[in-house]
């Protein structure tokens, strides 16, 4: 264990020999020649491997500094020099290379583009790919050249859902190549868990692709492991792994995929194409059906909340900057998102408590740029950090907020009628008591006196659909004075 440490503790200096002999010297008195020679052919090996992590962190530390490829002298050490690991959760070996792809590792992608798979059905999955507004085009362009679907899974604004190539994850099912871009859980895109008590009550899960679908990822997040504790969600074995800077590669990627399409594919890359447009307009047919459903229901819909927040702002050039708790996706589904500034995108880790603080610190960059900021803000994230609603009077930042008050924390509420359901137990006592830590009523908060209290204007509780619109114009002109205003609407739970 001496002799480990100091490999470990040497893995921080500059490239050199393995530094060993003082501790091995103590360990002569206790083992024997066959065990000291076993340690160091461990020792050994670790060095090694601890000198190419050096090189792959030094590579990505220039990739973390500049949007620019990584120079070409380090992609070449690491096209000649690959190395495979092999991850200790999947036990699958894992070839190691840096933005721009090696040739060797485009050449697997290729054989996955092959006419009989990528030409006959492809798609991409983006979650944190656009780093800037020219990542979204880079997308565009890699679509367009194959006619394959986009799913946004919505992490950064990474392609316009106006396009008709951008698409709802049900599309991964049929598709035979899946490309997926800077995701965060790859397991999770191309499978499904469901928590439904069986089998002990660890649940079901079962993939959602067609066997056989090849798996290629570009994520950069690869190039970042430093630790025992990192969060990589499930290990998903992908056919083509290329830890790289997505938008830092997609350019190059562009020019191999215009390149490798044979003229004999031309027409049915067309007719998916025609496919697609037919699909997107049948899709946004069907997301306004679903959100005319419950339109002058009272408490409000989450459809009409959105879509008349959308009304008051859309002739302004505006920016949702969070979309906290669950409102089904109604503006993913619904609002033109084209401008890479129209969604700042999640927080990431999926926890509560986000929404506020990063609504009020966007708003604050948006100010200097003119733009007109707007966050659909859930009850339950705001009551983590409340007083980021006195930072924003404070400093006159203005920011529409438009509450999302289903007075709970619901997903919780609903877990927590499973979980009784499959153990048979109450989990409603009635009147005050139940749901137990789940609800926030009984007393009821009043958010626009809590605002008022911080210096903002605000207005509701607002239950009557029919006064949605009238007090979302006041709101919108107090904003564009240059001040904070938020809205109190009561909302059904999803």
């Amino acid at each position: 264990s001496a002799c480990m440490a100091r490999a470990r503790a040497s893995s921080g200096r500059a490239m050199r020999g393995p530094t060993y002999s003082q501790p091995m010297a103590t360990l002569k008195t206790t083992l024997s020649p066959p065990t000291i020679d076993r340690i160091r052919v461990v020792l050994d090996t670790a060095w090694r491997e601890a000198a190419a992590v050096r090189a792959i962190s030094s590579s990505a530390a220039v990739t973390r500094r500049s949007t620019r490829p990584v120079r070409p002298s380090a992609s070449a050490w690491l096209a000649d020099n690959a190395l495979s690991f092999c991850s200790a959760r999947s036990r699958r070996a894992v070839r190691v290379a840096t933005s721009p792809v090696s040739p060797s590792a485009m050449a697997d992608m290729s054989d996955c583009h092959s006419a009989r798979k990528v030409f006959k059905a492809s798609g991409a999955v983006a979650d944190r790919s656009a780093r800037t507004p020219a990542g979204i085009g880079l997308l565009v362009q890699l679509a367009e050249l194959l006619q394959a679907r986009v799913v946004d899974q919505g992490s950064r604004m990474n392609f316009p859902n106006t396009h008709h190539l951008s698409s709802p994850a049900s599309v991964i099912a049929k598709a035979d190549v899946i490309l997926g871009l800077e995701l965060s859980d790859f397991w999770g895109t191309v499978n499904q868990y469901t928590d439904n008590g069986l089998f002990d009550s660890a649940g079901t899960q079962e993939s959602r692709i067609k066997p056989g679908t090849k798996l290629i990822s570009i994520n950069a997040s690869e190039l970042l492991t430093k630790a025992n504790y990192q969060d990589f969600q499930r290990p998903q074995e992908i056919d083509v792994q290329m830890p790289a800077d997505a938008e830092a590669t997609l350019p190059a990627l562009i020019e191999a995929v215009r390149a490798a399409i044979p003229s004999s594919a031309k027409d049915a890359i067309a007719k998916r194409g025609e496919d697609a447009k037919k699909a997107h307009a049948q899709e946004r047919a069907k997301n306004l059906q679903a959100a005319a459903v419950g339109w002058n229901a009272s408490p409000i819909s989450t459809a009409r909340l959105c879509m008349e927040t959308y009304e008051a702002v859309k002739h302004l050039d505006w920016s949702l900057v969070a979309q906290e708790g669950n409102v089904s996706n109604w503006p993913s589904r619904l609002w033109p998102f084209e401008k890479h500034h129209h969604w700042l995108g999640r927080s990431g880790g999926f926890g509560v408590g986000y929404g506020a603080p990063a609504s009020v610190g966007a708003a604050l960059a948006n100010k200097d740029l003119g733009r007109f900021s707007v966050s659909i803000q859930s009850d339950g994230d705001l009551m983590f950090a409340p007083g980021v609603l006195w930072t924003a009077a404070k400093h006159k930042i203005p920011l529409l907020s438009v509450m999302h008050n289903n007075r709970g924390w619901h997903q919780e509420v609903m877990h927590v009628q499973r979980m009784a359901n499959f153990r048979n137990r109450k989990v409603n006592l009635g009147g005050d008591m139940g749901p137990i830590g789940t609800s926030i009523q009984n007393p009821d908060i009043e958010y626009h006196k809590l605002a008022e209290s911080m210096g903002w204007w605000a207005k509701g509780p607002i239950k009557d659909p029919a006064q949605l619109a009238g007090a979302l114009k006041e709101a919108v002109e107090v904003v564009k004075s240059g001040q904070p205003a938020l809205l109190n609407v009561w909302t059904q739970p999803r």
